[in-house]
């Protein structure tokens, strides 16, 4: 069973339903992928390209982590780039690990050439064939910055959405879930957050043991979560890093299904 969990990966899908979302947006779907930590899932990362293929999401949204500054190995994980680049577009931003590599601005690099948009501190304004839009916004990991980690925070995400009006439906890619409240605060309509783990080891009926960011028994370690109508969705991820194992917690890829109302 601990083996079948930590090798294997499953497919959570959520439905995410606002009625600020355009309707020409109705039924776009994303793809979340997180905390690779340079694992591996098959040959060419073989589990995870042919789900998320099957899958054909509008997106694949990388929030952060993508390698581990333990055993930092970017060519292995640039692989399941590589064989995604054709199945939707991309965006990525930061975690701690690539700050904590102190070679960012190669991953960035190495990301963009295989025509990832890497979003630091910055949106995407998506327009549809009707004049309709969304955002889609990033923030580096707050590890980068000299402030504390709210401060940080704040601080990206108004410069990431300056030049985008209040009213368009805003999307944030930001690595760290803890930060909830501060993306409610600035108007986040949906974030895509990681760097859980899923609290490690998931003890049924009460989620995550331990979370880097919130300690033990956190809060934020999976699923869907609200705060005023701002939600954040939080990945289990799919790899492991200081902690080699995963308990009742299988590596996940997150599929998001926005939706103008349920029906």
């Amino acid at each position: 069973m601990t083996y079948w969990g930590n090798t294997t990966v499953g497919v959570t899908t959520y439905d995410i339903i606002s009625d600020k979302l355009p309707a020409d947006f109705d039924h776009y779907k994303i793809i979340q992928l997180s905390d690779l930590h340079d694992a591996e899932f098959g040959d060419h990362h073989e589990q995870v390209v042919n789900k998320v293929t099957m899958l054909a999401p509008n997106a694949i949204f990388i929030t952060g982590d993508f390698i581990d500054s333990n055993r930092y190995n970017l060519e292995q994980s640039l692989v399941l780039v590589e064989e995604l680049q054709s199945v939707a577009p991309m965006y990525y931003v930061t975690g701690n690990h690539e700050i904590a590599t102190n070679d960012t601005e190669r991953i960035k690099g190495a990301l963009e050439n295989l025509g990832v948009k890497v979003l630091s501190d910055e949106a995407e304004i998506i327009t549809s064939s009707e004049g309709n839009a969304i955002a889609i916004g990033g923030i580096e990991d707050p590890m980068s910055s000299s402030l504390d980690d709210n401060e940080a925070v704040e601080a990206s995400i108004r410069q990431a959405f300056e030049q985008v009006p209040d009213e368009v439906f805003k999307l944030l890619l930001s690595h760290r879930p803890e930060q909830f409240e501060v993306y409610a605060e600035r108007g986040i309509d949906v974030t895509f957050s990681g760097h859980a783990h899923g609290g490690q080891f998931r003890i049924p009926g009460l989620g995550g043991l331990v979370a880097p960011g919130q300690g033990w028994f956190p809060v934020y370690t999976s699923g869907v979560h609200d705060n005023n109508g701002s939600r954040m969705i939080v990945s289990r991820g799919l790899g492991n890093s200081i902690i080699p194992i995963r308990i009742f917690n299988q590596p996940e890829i997150v599929v998001v299904t926005l939706r103008k109302e349920n029906r």
